[in-house]
């Protein structure tokens, strides 16, 4: 791997690109309460450092975007924030959550050590600038209507592409289900900017459970493993440790007991790769 085009963005502590070894972006779906979500951050921390893995833990605090209005959507930013900040202060490790309205830019920037963009608003112009100019790193989830190529639009609104991580979570693909295009990690890769690769989101069936979205989380494993050998610079995946009670997507994510023995396997697929380059 040596000689990576790919730019080097620093999250925290954590260096991701440039070859270094995928890091791992996770948490459960939503803060559904502090006691959960300190738990769960803490058994991902347990897990990561058995491991050997970087960890940036994610919980969104609010889920703007659900099928239906009557769908959780977590505490809201100044209970979420306060959740988050605790995380990091008690675990050490850098925290992020999605952004959806230029109102909560500079609130979030002030706990979050990354901000998270949904694809559905990754080409809302104002909203990208805005988290920018925070000086803070930019996560971008690519949204299911574009072609890899595009991202280099959005890319050019959030300095140039520097300090800005794309996450692929999967293509549109008829009604109700998504499909991963592996093209597409090398073809972002290749404007210089790390990818990010969204396993349980790319699995999920949006709407196809009528008022919320179902989901095909058996099938994480060997997406994500496919995505590491196809060089990507980190995974993204939410984890419960009970999905199928969880208040929203449970469906896609993957039960944490089943973390430790994944991340297991792709960690022997990036040392296989640096062993014989890429």
């Amino acid at each position: 791997m040596t000689g990576d085009p790919v730019a080097k963005v620093t999250v925290g502590n954590i260096e991701i690109g440039g070859g270094r070894s995928p890091v791992l972006i996770a948490g459960p779906c939503v803060i559904e309460d502090r006691v959960s979500t300190l738990k769960v951050a803490e058994d991902l921390v347990r897990i990561c450092s058995t491991v050997g893995v970087s960890l940036i833990f994610k919980a969104s605090y609010d889920k703007a975007n659900r099928t239906s209005l009557g769908s959780f959507r977590g505490p809201g930013p100044r209970e979420g924030l306060e959740v988050l900040a605790e995380v990091r202060e008690r675990t050490g490790v850098p925290v992020t959550s999605d952004l959806h309205t230029i109102q909560d830019v500079d609130e979030a920037a002030r706990v979050l050590d990354l901000l998270q963009i949904p694809a559905f608003l990754c080409r809302q112009t104002d909203l990208l600038t805005a988290a920018a100019n925070t000086g803070r790193p930019v996560n971008i989830k690519k949204g299911q209507f574009l072609a890899p190529w595009d991202v280099k639009g959005i890319a050019g609104k959030v300095n140039d592409g520097r300090n800005l991580l794309i996450t692929e979570r999967g293509t549109t693909f008829g009604y109700n289900n998504l499909v991963v295009d592996f093209r597409s990690f090398p073809i972002v890769r290749e404007l210089g900017i790390p990818v990010i690769y969204d396993a349980t989101h790319s699995l999920q069936l949006p709407g196809g459970l009528g008022s919320s979205s179902g989901g095909m989380r058996q099938y994480v494993p060997h997406l994500c493993r496919a995505a590491v050998a196809c060089g990507v610079d980190g995974l993204f995946m939410e984890v419960h440790p009970d999905p199928d009670r969880a208040p929203c997507d449970g469906p896609n994510m993957l039960p944490l007991d089943k973390l430790e023995g994944l991340l297991r396997q792709i960690t022997a697929i990036h040392q296989a790769l640096c062993g014989v380059g890429q």
